[in-house]
């Protein structure tokens, strides 16, 4: 089989765009997701049975039920609640919460990971659990938490080609929209294979450097 790639040239610039909006979906996804995730793993390990209990349940149902499901939910359930969002909207909020059901068990098992030590050293001062997390246990956990989370990220990439099934313009949808117009499928979505690939590796390695840098400091 001969390729040529002469007939998506003129529609590089267009996947390259594309790839953007796949970054900045990805960045925003795992910002808001790391966060949730945060609150949800504390919540896991909290004292309070309640809030773990509400806590496993969320992770469970969110690692349990596909990315897709849950973006068809926010995108075409919640129009039937009275509630229409912009589809680059809800597909951050759906990407940030299946984020934040993986973050939260890493999160869990950061601060697991810290020794019990270290707790005990907290109630000696008299730290409230708030306090003891925040100034404690989490700037230790980070550590244990960031090739992980680093991982994250790089999936979150890979995952965010479903939003083009809500017609956002990444670079999934784009690579579609080039192969509509070309009738290059194999060179259009070879192209887009790159395109990921290099995005997922360049990200690869930018988290090994601040992880290093991280465990030098």
């Amino acid at each position: 089989m001969n390729l040529d790639f002469s007939a998506i040239t003129p529609y590089l610039h267009m996947l390259l765009t594309g790839a953007k909006v796949t970054l900045q979906a990805s960045l925003l996804a795992v910002f808001f997701g790391s966060v949730f995730g945060t609150l949800v793993g504390a919540m896991r390990v909290s004292p309070i049975a309640p809030l773990r209990s509400v806590a496993a349940a969320y992770i469970y149902t969110i690692r349990g039920t596909p990315l897709l499901i849950q973006l068809f939910l926010i995108y075409f359930g919640l129009p039937s609640l009275g509630l229409n969002l912009p589809a680059f909207a809800a597909g951050i909020i759906g990407l940030s919460i299946n984020s934040s059901g993986y973050v939260g068990e890493i999160v869990r098992g950061g601060i697991e990971a810290v020794p019990k030590g270290q707790w005990e050293a907290s109630k000696v001062l008299g730290l409230s659990y708030i306090k003891t997390m925040r100034f404690i246990i989490l700037p230790q956990a980070i550590r244990n938490m960031l090739p992980a989370i680093g991982n994250e990220f790089v999936t979150l990439i890979k995952e965010s080609s479903l939003l083009s099934t809500l017609a956002i313009t990444e670079l999934t949808m784009v690579g579609q929209q080039v192969r509509s117009v070309t009738y290059a499928s194999f060179e259009t979505f070879i192209a887009v294979g790159i395109i990921y690939l290099v995005m997922t590796s360049s990200t690869s390695l930018l988290l090994q450097y601040v992880e290093k840098k991280w465990q030098v400091g």
